[in-house]
């Protein structure tokens, strides 16, 4: 039935910040905005980021009401060629992080910071592929 996931859609309250870190800060290639959105492009994929009355227009009703206590829900993870060089890259822009570069005992390296909103994101790599590099 759902054979892959074609957009990830992350709702943001402030559309322009979220889309200047996303932009500028992460270096996502950007595909363009409009006034309730602002599309990037990874790969065959796309990410969105969705004002809330963009948000609105896509559900049906307010995404406020849909709102299930326990947030953050998702981490958004990528992967990365180097998690020491993109932490200190992204550290350098002014990125805070909520976890420095860790070895995961499932065979990652990672390290997590949020954006703006508090969404939180995860950089990783394979730690064989660090020995191996």
């Amino acid at each position: 039935m759902i054979d892959g996931i074609i957009a990830t859609v992350v709702f943001v309250q402030d559309l322009a910040r979220c889309t200047t870190f996303y932009r500028d800060t992460l270096k996502l290639p950007y595909a363009g905005t409009d006034a309730n959105s602002s599309t990037f492009q990874l790969q065959e994929r796309y990410l969105i980021l969705l004002s809330a009355s963009g948000a609105t227009d896509l559900l049906g009703s307010d995404p406020n009401e849909l709102k299930i206590a326990g947030t953050p829900r998702v981490v958004l993870a990528a992967g990365v060629e180097d998690v020491d060089a993109a932490y200190a890259e992204l550290k350098a822009k002014g990125v805070t992080f909520l976890r420095p570069p860790t070895d995961q005992r499932w065979g990652l390296r990672t390290a997590h910071f949020a954006d703006p909103e508090g969404n939180i994101w995860e950089i990783n790599q394979s730690i064989a592929s660090k020995t191996e590099g």
